[in-house]
């Protein structure tokens, strides 16, 4: 990778070489004159769009003096070398003029990257390494890669409750989304230590999205808008996991080199539609309580993972992917592998934006028995 990396940089370079060594042999040998010029010319263009300022300086300098030269070699009279100075001259300038435009956008284009980052580690701050019991990672791939953000979201935050937990989608996608994923990650960060249980947390966030909707004092957020998300509380010691899914991608539990999706039993609405508690049959705010063995992982994804399409068309699914029968000892690989394996299966190209929090169960560390 790191040799086609090297080539690829090194190519423009070569190509407006070899345009202006093949210009020079066509003006030398060529049986009509000019038939080289529109090459010479060419070089520094090239260069000049693709290359350094200095280097494209010096290929407009180099096509000048073998313009003249070659000229001069051939006889050819005065009038046909200011022709050719003066187009080669002309071409070279407006080189120049390109390359300082290319690396003025450039620079901005860096900017504005820097200030998108900057936007998304305010909004979506990395959660930490380790959480109570908990080991963590995360990772997350915008689908517009120039803006480096998206509408996935995640969370973590210890609590008087447990350790709770939040990954959501945002309907929509890019800078768009970034408004109601700061409401969402903003009402989590303060719902999450007051609120009782993951229905009440639920409640109040669902309650928070549709008032910012309902205000209308963000031209970002619709009042069609609305949020998937999985709320996740996992006890004090680490070993209950308790799950509240609101329209979201079911998580998996990877455990014993079995990938295993945990679907909940009763279908909830997502947040911010305001129909909190009218769902139909069972009791839509119950959540499914399962065991967390020690060394086992739980996965949390949106749904640009589980709907990532190859050139068939075809979903990928983690449980028939390369990740079954596979063994992880830390959630910063599992969430490597698995990103890996989605743009594998892609082709590189990202559909939609992808957020992955992983989180795994580990022994308390050791104490010394003298101390």
């Amino acid at each position: 990778m790191e040799r086609l990396r090297r080539a690829s940089g090194k190519a423009p370079w070569a190509l407006a070489a070899c345009v202006l060594v093949v210009g020079g042999l066509l003006t030398a040998f060529a049986p009509r004159p000019y038939v080289g010029l529109p090459l010479l010319a060419a070089s520094p263009l090239m260069a000049g769009a693709t290359l350094s300022f200095r280097t494209a300086l010096g290929f407009a300098c180099v096509a000048v003096a073998a313009s003249v030269g070659l000229d001069i070699y051939r006889g050819r009279p005065a009038s046909a070398l200011w022709v050719d100075l003066a187009v080669i001259g002309l071409v070279g300038a407006l080189a120049l003029a390109v390359n300082a435009l290319v690396e003025s956008q450039r620079r901005d284009l860096a900017q504005a990257r820097g200030i998108a980052e900057a936007v998304q580690r305010a909004v979506l701050p990395q959660p930490p390494d380790r959480v109570g019991p908990l080991a963590v990672a995360s990772g997350y791939t915008a689908a517009q890669a120039e803006a480096r953000i998206g509408g996935d979201l995640f969370a973590v935050q210890d609590t008087p409750f447990g350790i709770r937990m939040l990954i959501g989608d945002v309907r929509g996608k890019g800078l768009q989304a970034v408004a109601a994923v700061s409401v969402a990650i903003g009402a989590f960060r303060q719902e999450a230590e007051y609120a009782r249980d993951l229905a009440a947390l639920a409640e109040r966030l669902d309650g928070a999205l549709a008032r910012e909707a309902g205000r209308g004092l963000s031209q970002d957020i619709a009042t069609e808008d609305f949020v998937t998300a999985l709320l996740v509380e996992v006890s004090a010691r680490g070993d209950v996991v308790r799950l509240l899914n609101r329209g979201h991608p079911a998580p998996y539990l990877v455990h014993d080199g079995r990938l295993t999706r945990l679907d909940t039993g009763v279908p909830r609405l997502p947040l911010g539609m305001g129909l909190t508690g009218l769902a139909p049959g069972p009791d839509p705010a119950q959540a499914d309580v399962l065991p967390l063995p020690v060394g086992a992982l739980l996965l949390l994804v949106t749904d640009g993972v589980t709907e990532a399409r190859n050139h068939e068309g075809r979903f990928y699914d983690p449980c028939s992917s390369c990740l079954a029968g596979r063994g992880f000892d830390t959630p910063e690989s599992l969430v490597r592998a698995l990103t890996a394996d989605v743009h594998r299966w892609t082709g590189g190209g990202q559909q939609d934006d992808m957020a992955i929090l992983a989180i795994a169960r580990k022994p308390p560390p050791s104490r010394d028995r003298h101390q």
